[in-house]
């Protein structure tokens, strides 16, 4: 019979790519995993590690335990599940990782009334993009992960993960002045693509490069036939609006940034078929069942609904829920 533990070393070695990596998110030296993934070779009988440089690489038979400690480990995760499902109240911890115009629009109302319905349950939440959050949620760093994706980038369907939509997003194109500027109203209103030829000599601001964003936003200028002259990049999307603001950048931007306010720059409608990202939530399939993740997808999708019921003054900006039946 192996180790699960070393087994799950060997798992975490796959995800975090480095000794060094899987000692610092599991508080070891990288001497003891190095010593119990050798213990796990002389269990197994065969060899599980190779060199490449100064890293290691697992073998095909590595692949093949690790691909079923997965199993195990997913068949544990329904265990409990169930177990907890058992249980008259919620408790525990759910670790969850969010981008920051969901956990600032969407996240805060979700709290409320997960506070309200599970006292006891505790919710850490940490700022991530969804770059890095969804394959910590494969490493189990994460229980739930809110995150995002652009038209025309779906992003990589990652084995073992279940998602369920929450909602489509409307994105804008955000010109470099306020919203009641003369003549605002009337600029390319009816052609997007020239809106956004209009701006090809003006300063932008994005996401960082690597991100699903800044590629989605630099096909959109593409298309348009130019370069986008990029001088300030960042994920902060309120940072992005302020230079909106303050005349200094074009930008893209989503509705969820004004959490229910009206708009303080010009917005112009992207072309057909770019005018929505979607917003998903994502949980290993293991754990989908799991009371606690259950009960803060229902919380995140009752603040939808709340928000898709409030009165808005943005130009074509009403977020469609996906999931609008069934919510109560």
């Amino acid at each position: 019979m192996f180790d699960l533990h070393r087994l799950r070393l060997l798992r975490e070695l796959k995800h975090r790519g480095t000794l060094a990596a899987v000692a610092a998110a599991l508080s070891y030296a990288p001497s003891s995993v190095s010593q119990q993934l050798s213990q796990l070779e002389a269990e197994v009988g065969v060899r599980l590690l190779e060199p490449v440089g100064r890293r290691v690489r697992l073998t095909e038979q590595a692949e093949i335990l690790v691909a079923h400690t997965e199993a195990v480990l997913a068949r544990l995760e329904r265990a409990e599940a169930e177990i907890s499902a058992s249980l008259t109240e919620l408790t525990g911890t759910l670790r969850v990782a969010s981008f920051q115009t969901a956990a600032l629009a969407l996240v805060p109302p979700a709290l409320g009334l997960l506070r309200d319905l599970h006292p006891r349950l505790r919710v850490h939440l940490t700022h991530l993009e969804p770059e890095k959050a969804l394959p910590a949620l494969q490493a189990r760093d994460f229980d739930l992960v809110l995150a995002e994706e652009y038209p025309g980038n779906p992003n990589p369907r990652p084995a073992g993960l279940d998602e369920q939509d929450l909602l489509d997003d409307p994105l804008h194109l955000a010109l470099p002045e306020p919203a009641d500027a003369p003549g605002a109203a009337d600029l390319d209103a009816d052609d997007p693509m020239a809106a956004l030829r209009s701006l090809a000599d003006h300063p932008w601001v994005m996401e960082p490069e690597g991100t699903a964003a800044r590629h989605w936003a630099m096909t959109l200028c593409r298309n348009a036939g130019f370069e986008p002259d990029v001088r300030f990049e960042t994920t902060d999307l309120l940072l992005h609006l302020r230079l909106v603001e303050q005349g200094h950048a074009a930008a893209f931007l989503p509705d969820l940034v004004w959490i229910g306010q009206a708009p303080t720059v010009t917005l112009r409608r992207l072309p057909d078929g770019q005018r929505a990202r979607r917003l998903f939530t994502a949980v290993r399939s293991g754990r989908s069942r799991h009371p606690a993740v259950q009960a803060c997808r229902d919380a995140l999708l009752r603040a939808v609904a709340l928000r898709s019921a409030e009165p808005s003054d943005r130009p074509d900006c009403r977020c469609r829920n996906l999931r609008s039946s069934g919510i109560g």
